[in-house]
């Protein structure tokens, strides 16, 4: 069950927030809002932490999904290459993989029959932000997949 803790600690006395970190240590935080605020009796961090009930046992997992048998060979090619490029895109970017597309994505981007930013975007989580960024290397990477046939 989603809960919202509230912590106020002077700015002055940052070692009042030893309680706060024993508490974010112990349950999954979904968000840290933090601000200052001036009162009459000196300026305070004021933390608002919406986390689950329960802690970190509520984390699970999800099943694996072994896209070779999901897709069709020539469309395997396509997702594997898709894989290729993102990993490269990760690390000239510092960012994990999944933030980029995750295999899911990937793998319905494969499937698609015209690699357009319009289709990419129509995709379910992938959004403008994506689409401007990445549509331009995965119709590159597609099109070296065509010219190599």
């Amino acid at each position: 069950m989603l809960q919202i803790k509230l912590y106020t600690i002077p700015v002055t006395k940052t070692e009042d927030a030893d309680e706060m970190n024993k508490f974010l240590r112990s349950v999954k935080v979904l968000e840290t809002i933090q601000q200052i605020v001036a009162g009459p009796n000196g300026s305070y961090w004021c933390f608002c932490i919406k986390y689950y009930e329960g802690g970190m046992a509520l984390q699970t997992t999800r099943e694996k999904v072994d896209y070779k048998d999901v897709l069709p060979p020539d469309k395997f090619t396509i997702f594997s290459k898709l894989r290729e490029w993102r990993r490269e895109a990760s690390k000239s970017s510092n960012l994990p993989a999944y933030a980029i597309f995750t295999d899911e994505e990937l793998s319905k981007i494969a499937l698609l029959d015209a690699i357009t930013p319009a289709e990419i975007k129509s995709i379910k989580g992938i959004g403008e932000k994506k689409v401007e960024l990445y549509a331009p290397a995965i119709v590159q990477v597609i099109n070296d997949i065509a010219d190599a046939r």
